[in-house]
């Protein structure tokens, strides 16, 4: 089983089960960053970068934290990602987000030459791998990234739905 998830060339080809456990097995991972940014009132939605089987960087929102409009967990995630692995090329990687990634940071993902993208729920308002946008896969530029939505993907919209209608009690309340 090792041999398939560090085949990451290879490993749709030759393992799809596999490959589909592993997915599933890193997006947890980027649901607990979620948990991680909904504890400190951010929008939840977290992202694991996976090189060769291994994490090589982690992240959440942290952009009310931060005071900064740029601090999404994508685009966090791939700037600790190149900074570890020594490369802004981020070819032979796979980003797991919990939400479909905004027009922002999938232009980042189109520029780091991102490998693959698996994320947890859409985004009907400002989704732009598959929603609204498709600029992962935009014959126009580039770069494309292979893209697989849908994994975990209830339990990445619970977490959403959590925070929202929590938001909106607290507003309420007010």
């Amino acid at each position: 089983m090792a041999s398939c998830i560090r085949a990451s060339h290879y490993a749709k080809l030759i393992c799809p089960i596999i490959m589909n456990e592993t997915d599933e097995y890193y997006m947890e991972f980027a649901i607990r960053e979620a948990e991680k940014a909904m504890a400190k009132e951010e929008v939840p939605v977290g992202a694991v970068l996976v090189r060769d089987g291994e994490v090589i960087a982690s992240a959440h929102n942290l952009r009310e934290t931060a005071n900064d409009p740029t601090a999404h967990a994508e685009l966090l995630a791939i700037r600790e990602g190149a900074i570890r692995f020594g490369s802004w090329r981020l070819t032979d990687s796979t980003l797991y987000v919990t939400k479909e990634p905004c027009v922002m940071c999938a232009g980042a993902m189109v520029n780091a030459r991102l490998g693959r993208l698996v994320y947890g729920c859409g985004d009907s308002r400002f989704g732009a791998s598959e929603s609204i946008y498709h600029i992962t896969s935009d014959p126009r530029l580039n770069h494309s990234v292979e893209v697989k939505a849908g994994v975990l993907e209830d339990e990445c919209a619970n977490i959403l739905k959590r925070f929202f209608a929590k938001l909106r009690v607290g507003k309420a309340e007010s």
